[in-house]
């Protein structure tokens, strides 16, 4: 069964899947930008990672059941997201290059990917234990559609764990839930929050997910576009930083709680009840500290190891949040080019434009600020969600966010 996202509020959803595209009427819920939240920088029209031309995104989002834990039965928060460089009718490639702050994570194909310099096809963003079946269904999608099979042999699937609030050893994501998401990616704003791979994810204590955020660069520095698209399950409270503005430090209690007497998880039977007075954290066991998936697009003309290290630099939008890239965080960014418009042709000799050394500062800031800007955006839109075992993850409240950055700055609206 497939619901539409404004249906989120009922009791049970079951298989909840959201495609990407511009959403029916007004926004939801009002974005950072929307807030006036001083990161700087221009944003693009649409302020996501859909800015630049030809990309798609497309999301399945699973919400399944409530109540205690059965594996292999849910309760089910899960899913996945497709981002397509060239959208879905497209089987060329894109200069493409990859980063990582820290290595507890997995995201497929790279070492192709580091060799050749070159991306084909999506990049798929889920949970953790379901990257194999994502990455076979993504193979089969492109055999189906008629792609190269040997282009598409080593897809691009990245993850982040959303256990506790899913039934993440259950494998809920199928082959089906894939195809959705890859068959219904297009253009406009996507959906943010508690969607697709985003679903079950917690970020600084808050409830997190999927978030997008883009900038224009001034015709100066060329007029190019740079899009962001992250998938953010990390940080502690105390460290959330937003804009400067120490907020983790103003938001001290709407921490994570089980809302059920009798979870089936050990190590919730010994955590804070909703509604208990406590300290600290029970996120997740020690050493599990979350990880970050990001997606950087962009329209400069730049080459593989040009855009290497622009995903680098995703990782200072991390720390501006707060994020340090703990030991068993996974940390890890790809960025990607759709300049020139096709790919190089089969000719012994190919001919492209790259931008020299000099002009790609503005790029690079670019990065930060829309990296800082998605992860602010993916929790502006996720909701307060109760999932496995009553586990509770609240969203961040908005007019408390407010007050904290007027606290430290005034001017703002």
């Amino acid at each position: 069964m497939r619901l539409h996202p404004r249906l989120r509020a009922l009791p049970v959803l079951i298989g909840l899947c959201t495609l990407a595209g511009v959403r029916a009427g007004a926004q939801e819920k009002p974005r950072a930008r929307d807030l006036g939240i001083p990161i700087g920088g221009t944003p693009g029209l649409l302020d996501a990672i859909t800015d630049v031309a030809g990309v798609e995104v497309g999301q399945t989002t699973i919400i399944r059941g409530d109540g205690r834990l059965v594996t292999g039965r849910g309760p089910v928060r899960t899913g996945v997201t497709a981002v397509l460089p060239r959208g879905k009718a497209s089987a060329e490639p894109v200069f493409a290059g990859w980063s990582t702050l820290n290595g507890n994570g997995e995201m497929t194909g790279t070492t192709w990917l580091e060799e050749s310099g070159m991306l084909w096809g999506p990049v798929m963003i889920t949970n953790t234990l379901s990257v194999g079946l994502v990455r076979d269904a993504v193979i089969t999608w492109a055999v189906q559609h008629h792609f190269d099979p040997f282009d598409w042999a080593l897809p691009v699937v990245a993850e982040t764990w959303d256990e506790p609030l899913n039934d993440i050893t259950g494998m809920h994501v199928s082959r089906e839930d894939v195809v959705h998401a890859l068959d219904g990616a297009r253009g406009g704003l996507p959906a943010e929050g508690n969607v697709g791979g985003g679903t079950g994810m917690i970020c600084h204590e808050f409830k997190g997910g999927i978030g997008t955020a883009s900038r224009r660069l001034p015709g100066s520095a060329g007029g190019y576009t740079v899009g962001v698209l992250v998938q953010c399950n990390y940080g502690s409270r105390r460290r959330l930083s937003v804009a400067g503005v120490p907020v983790g430090q103003e938001i001290t209690d709407l921490m994570p709680c089980v809302a059920i007497s009798d979870p089936a998880t050990p190590w919730l039977r010994r955590a804070p009840r909703c509604g208990e007075a406590r300290t600290g954290s029970i996120v997740r066991p020690e050493g599990r500290n979350g990880s970050i998936i990001i997606v950087i697009a962009t329209d400069a003309p730049l080459v593989s190891h040009q855009l290497k290290r622009v995903a680098k630099r995703a990782a200072l939008g991390v720390g501006r949040m707060g994020g340090l890239g703990e030991d068993s965080s996974g940390d890890i960014f790809i960025a990607f080019s759709t300049a020139p418009a096709h790919a190089p042709g089969d000719s012994a000799v190919a001919h492209i434009s790259m931008l020299t050394g000099e002009r790609i500062d503005p790029l690079f800031e670019a990065t930060v600020q829309a990296t800082e800007e998605a992860i602010l955006n993916a929790m502006l839109a996720a909701e307060t969600m109760t999932g496995a075992d009553g586990f509770r993850v609240y969203a961040l409240p908005r007019d408390r966010l407010m007050a904290a950055m007027r606290k430290y700055g005034p001017r703002l609206p």
